[in-house]
């Protein structure tokens, strides 16, 4: 059995021979190989990185429980929709990067990368008066006053960490579509023992408090930064990157409409440690998709998403039998109220079958990216979540009085059509027009001008 016709041979008097099919198994090994390549680096850099705000939170909750607070609000409100919105405009460079890389069309990679640099950076300065007036934004969402104010103080002070966002995340989708992922791993892991370490020093030891968090959370996000791009600058990232050029200002309108539908698409979609995993095979995806468009290979493409989707929903059934098999017990490590634990095993159910969806759902979403159907999938996200999934929620929730089980269920039901609608679209995608296609974006977004 093979997955497509039988491959031919080169024969040596000219002609060809007919060679053995490939089987589908070895075929499958050797495509989870190259996936994992890449997703096992991401998913640890992900891992890393997202373990900066996490240690730093768990540092200031050992200060006191405002500062918990404080941090804690910053990261998962502020910080979380700036985390977002640059992620989700960053994407649009895995596209163009990737589909570039695959082309072969090196040189366009660090020009890609300069253009998201300024509408990133732009985007950054838009976002400074949300962290300016975070207070009173925190409050009219139903915070308390005393936490508000000292979340808005610690806001102010975290704006470095927003430009660090608007900086780093070209970058590594400059770096991903290149396979380059062991180089951002490294980073990461450094700084993190290093963040760890003066974390300790300046909140606890030296008694520095929220002011010692702002400094080693925005410290170490910088150093991210500097170290990705001193790698990029010393070795030239094998051709791709050729120094500043002011192409970086050309056809920056295509690009903004590209980088606000990215943003639609993923920032919708980062939950915190459960996203890890799946943020992880969606830039992996992603890679291998928008690789094998851009060099033509449309079989490929479409052996990677099989691959992948079969790989991440056998990881999510796996998660989901766990937390089936200890919906008794995990809910006791973070609380030692009976009653929150008991309401927290009745939830166990629908935590499942999120753990499941979002074990899927993010690698479409990054197959989306690779092949350049961001605004498709922009128009699919607002209506499954806005039309469908939050007014369900607020129906179930407080209409029929089911609660948070009713929210959480509506909400589920929003990602279960998204999910479906997005297999449908990836089922019915014919990969040969995609390749076509992915070789008509190259050209179109300077492909021609770059070279020279």
């Amino acid at each position: 059995m093979a997955i497509d016709a039988p491959l031919l041979d080169s024969h040596p008097n000219g002609g060809h021979q007919e060679q053995k099919p490939i089987s589908v198994v070895r075929e499958f090994g050797e495509e989870s190989k190259r996936l994992w390549k890449l997703a096992g680096p991401a998913i640890f850099t992900s891992i890393c990185q997202y373990s900066l705000g996490a240690l730093t939170q768990t540092f200031a909750g050992l200060v006191g429980e405002v500062e918990l607070a404080a941090v804690s609000v910053e990261n998962s409100v502020i910080a979380g929709l700036a985390f977002g919105v640059m992620l989700g405009m960053g994407s649009a460079l895995e596209t163009l990067c990737g589909q570039a890389y695959g082309a072969g069309k090196l040189r366009m990679l660090g020009i890609y990368m300069q253009r998201s640099w300024v509408i990133l950076l732009t985007t950054a300065c838009l976002l400074v008066p949300i962290y300016v007036w975070s207070p009173p934004i925190l409050e009219l969402i139903g915070e308390t006053t005393e936490i508000s104010t000292a979340a808005g103080k610690f806001a102010l002070w975290m704006l470095p960490q927003l430009f660090a966002y608007a900086t780093n995340f070209p970058i590594q989708k400059f770096l991903q579509s290149q396979r380059k992922v062991f180089a951002m791993a490294w980073v990461s892991a450094v700084v993190l023992v290093l963040h760890a370490i003066f974390s300790w020093l300046l909140i606890l030891k030296l008694g520095w408090g929220l002011t010692g968090a702002a400094i080693t959370l925005n410290t170490s996000w910088w150093l991210i930064v500097i170290g990705q791009l001193l790698y990029i600058f010393i070795t030239k990232s094998d051709g791709a990157w050729s120094g500043f050029s002011w192409l970086a200002f050309a056809d920056l309108w295509g690009f903004v409409k590209l980088s606000l539908a990215s943003a639609v698409m993923l920032c919708m979609n980062i939950q915190g440690w459960d996203a890890m995993i799946a943020l992880g095979f969606n830039a992996a995806i992603s890679v291998r998709v928008s690789n094998e468009l851009g060099a033509g290979n449309a079989r490929l493409a479409k052996l990677s998403v099989i691959v992948v989707s079969v790989t991440s929903i056998s990881i999510g059934v796996i998660c989901m039998a766990v937390v089936f098999a200890t919906r008794d017990y995990f809910p006791y490590l973070f609380t030692t109220s009976e009653a929150v634990g008991n309401e927290t095993t009745k939830l166990a159910v629908l935590l499942a079958v999120t753990v499941l969806l979002n074990s899927l759902q993010p690698v479409l979403s990054g197959v989306a990216v690779g092949a350049g159907w961001q605004s498709l999938v922009a128009y699919i996200n607002i209506a499954c979540y806005y039309i469908v999934g939050l007014p369900a929620g607020i129906l179930l929730g407080f209409t029929f009085n089911f609660g948070a089980m009713g929210v959480w269920s509506g909400m589920i039901g929003g990602i279960c059509l998204q999910t479906v609608i997005l297999i449908i679209v990836t089922s019915i995608t014919n990969w040969k027009r995609e390749a076509e296609e992915a070789e008509s974006r190259v050209k179109k977004w300077g492909g021609s001008v770059a070279e020279h």
